[in-house]
């Protein structure tokens, strides 16, 4: 399970891996693997993540469901590192105030969103800071964003061997994975002053 969200690599071709090492899986017994264990994976890390700065650079990118594109929500402080993600079907007001209230519920409170020209980002920002007496300070500056512009390549690069998601609840559910190992090679994860391995970390959430 950790490779499949580790590394470019098909559901077929971990099956081909294992039957190398003597191992009869069928690859639809590690998708079910997947989509059973991942949340309970992420669920564990969420209590061991580092805290993340209070300038955030947040931005959406695309990822094919069911033939049809939708919007993986992202944002990374300025040292980037991960501050969170959302899927959501829609690239709307709606999708972002959603974004922005569960990364500030599981984050804090950033002084500095920097995003890009969207006006639905704006939007929601705006509605959130209505709400706020202190209000988050809103910064549109294109080139500050490449920084997170960026690191969509690490998941994109990981999604591209899929070549799409069925539905929505599986593509859910397995970026949720890659996040987490994302998270987890960037050193975000709580180590008590103990030096592990990337691997070593991510089993230590389920020991």
């Amino acid at each position: 399970m950790r490779w499949y969200v580790a590394y470019s690599l098909s559901l077929r071709n971990l099956e081909e891996m294992m039957a190398e090492r003597g191992f009869q899986v069928d690859h639809s017994s590690v998708h079910r693997w997947v989509i059973k264990l991942v949340p309970l994976f992420e669920k564990a890390f969420r209590k061991h993540k580092r805290p993340v700065g209070r300038s955030w650079r947040m931005d959406e990118t695309y990822v094919k469901v069911g033939g049809q594109w939708k919007y993986l929500y992202r944002a990374v402080d300025k040292a980037g590192n991960t501050v969170d993600f959302l899927l959501r079907a829609h690239r709307d007001k709606a999708a972002a105030c959603r974004y922005f209230e569960k990364a500030i519920d599981r984050n804090g409170t950033p002084k500095t969103v920097t995003m890009d020209k969207s006006g639905a980002n704006l939007a929601a920002l705006q509605a959130i800071n209505t709400e706020r007496e202190t209000p988050i300070k809103v910064r549109q500056v294109k080139y500050l964003n490449n920084i997170v512009e960026q690191d969509h390549r690490a998941i994109k690069r990981r999604t591209r061997p899929m070549m799409g998601f069925k539905d929505f609840r599986c593509a859910r559910i397995i970026l949720s994975g890659i996040e987490t190992m994302h998270m987890i090679r960037k050193g975000r994860m709580k180590n008590s002053g103990v030096t592990r391995t990337v691997a070593d970390q991510f089993y230590s959430l389920v020991a």
